[in-house]
């Protein structure tokens, strides 16, 4: 390493001693020093940079977030007595801030006056409340599937397999509500993107824009370019910003893309600073952090504002939550939910009543098609009640299919799904569903908004309800046929 000396500036600065520099290319800063200050407030560099001290018995490790090439030899560094924080508010929708919550999307400052440390305390016990409300995808297969709720963390399965799909699905389908009056229903989303590519940012904050979604989003980006600090602390930024609305009685949403990407930085910045590994050479800490980071999403009781701040964190990892599975992405089935292997923390307690009523039976049906499914490649004589099974969840998996970018309100799902429920789709061939399916909604969307606004407004199905789309889908059905 390259011999340094830190000048004595002031009575706050740290002793003088020899320190070494070693130009690891990750915002790595290696110093000296006889005795440890107390731990919290962040050194200085006059260049403007913040950086994180990690402490051992005779000297300290300090990584840098931001350009470490502004370090030289001879500089001051000092303790600010200031730990890290970012700005939060309202006044972030809409724009793309990097770890520090600066503004990097050319648009200029924004002007918020309210910062948040970014390493807070989750809210125990107290605060919270149970999950009752649910979050709308606007993907079927999963609102009746796999439900998520507001406060509930989902993990998103592997690499490849439209997991990024279903994340900015959910964000644009919540445009819906954003354009509405009701502030109960309104989710504003932060979208944390760790490692990606700036063409990938770049697309993602385009796709956002064509559908004006970026008007209730925030996107915080470390990009692959930026020191491995950088991409450490994301995260923990985005949830800042996304605590601001769950503390002011708001809901809100995080997407993590992803904490793999997260991990990886962690574990690089811990083995420079000579940290000891742990478990497949991650620090020893690794999983509670990432378990620290996902408990602050919580839904609050109305003496704590009753806000929420629900987190999705896409992770390649094999006990996901939403499982996503390569063999049926590429089977053409998207999106690519292994009923099996996945599960929702709540389950109907994050579904609609309406939801409930016809899509009660159907995550047990699908994982007994994919049992039976295995079995009847080795055996050429079924009985006629495992060929029924075979098709009609051949028929269920069809219909659960779903175009990216092409959502559905929570009403019209519980329509399509309703005539699997009454068994209409046995009539009809396994090819002729995703057709069959398409002009059905249109139908209804253009010729019964009324059943639909009464199924919306009552959050159920009822006898009358009930009645009328039995008619309705007779009806069509003959038509379709003939």
């Amino acid at each position: 390493p390259i011999s340094v000396q830190a000048a004595l500036a002031s009575a706050d600065c740290w002793p003088r001693r020899e320190c070494g520099w070693l130009p690891c290319g990750t915002g790595k800063l290696f110093f000296c020093r006889p005795s440890c200050p107390p731990a919290g407030p962040l050194p200085g560099h006059p260049a403007g940079g913040k950086v994180k001290d990690l402490y051992k018995p005779d000297n300290v490790g300090v990584v840098m977030f931001g350009n470490d090439k502004l370090i030289k030899e001879g500089d001051t560094v000092k303790r600010t007595g200031a730990i890290v924080d970012v700005p939060v508010g309202e006044e972030l929708l809409g724009r793309v801030v990097d770890a520090l919550g600066n503004a990097i999307d050319g648009k200029g400052p924004f002007g918020s006056k309210t910062h948040r440390r970014v390493g807070l305390k989750a809210p125990g016990i107290i605060p919270r409340i149970s999950v009752q409300e649910p979050t709308q995808t606007g993907i079927k297969a999963l609102n009746s599937l796999v439900p998520i709720g507001h406060d509930q963390h989902e993990l998103i399965g592997n690499g490849q397999t439209g997991k990024i799909s279903i994340s900015i699905d959910t964000i644009i389908n919540q445009k819906r509500f954003n354009d509405g009056s009701d502030e109960k229903k309104k989710l504003y989303c932060i979208y944390v993107v760790i490692g990606q590519k700036r063409s990938t940012v770049a697309q993602l904050v385009k796709r956002l824009t064509d559908a004006d979604a970026m008007k209730y989003t925030i996107v915080v980006s470390a990009m692959a370019l930026d020191a491995a600090p950088l991409q450490e602390l994301a995260p923990y930024t985005g949830c800042s910003m996304g605590e601001y609305f769950r503390d002011n009685g708001k809901y809100a949403l995080i997407i993590y893309d992803d904490l793999s990407k997260q991990a990886v930085a962690y574990h690089q910045m811990f083995l420079l600073l000579c940290q000891l590994p742990g478990h497949e050479a991650y620090p020893g800490d690794m999983f509670y952090q990432h378990s620290r980071l996902l408990e602050r999403a919580a839904k609050m009781n109305n003496a704590f504002g009753g806000g929420s701040l629900t987190a999705l964190p896409v992770i390649e990892t094999q006990a996901s939550d939403i499982f996503l599975e390569a063999e049926l992405f590429y089977k053409g089935v998207h999106p690519a939910i292994n009923v099996g292997l996945s599960v929702s923390r709540v389950g109907s307690a994050a579904q609609t009543r309406a939801m409930k009523q016809v899509a009660g039976t159907m995550k047990l049906e699908l994982a007994q098609y994919c049992e039976v499914t295995a079995f009847a490649q080795f055996s050429s004589d079924l009985d006629a009640a495992t060929q029924q099974l075979l098709s009609c969840d051949v028929c269920l998996t069809e219909l659960l299919k779903q175009r990216q970018h092409t959502l559905m309100a929570i009403e019209e799902q519980v329509a399509v799904i309703h005539v699997n429920v009454r068994d209409y789709l046995e009539k009809l061939e396994p090819s002729k569903i995703t057709k069959f399916e398409n002009a059905f909604l249109s139908h209804v969307v253009s010729r019964h908004q009324a059943l639909l606004g009464t199924i919306r407004a009552d959050g159920k199905i009822s006898e009358e309800s009930d009645a009328k789309l039995k008619e309705i889908v007779t009806n069509f059905l003959a038509g379709f046929e003939a």
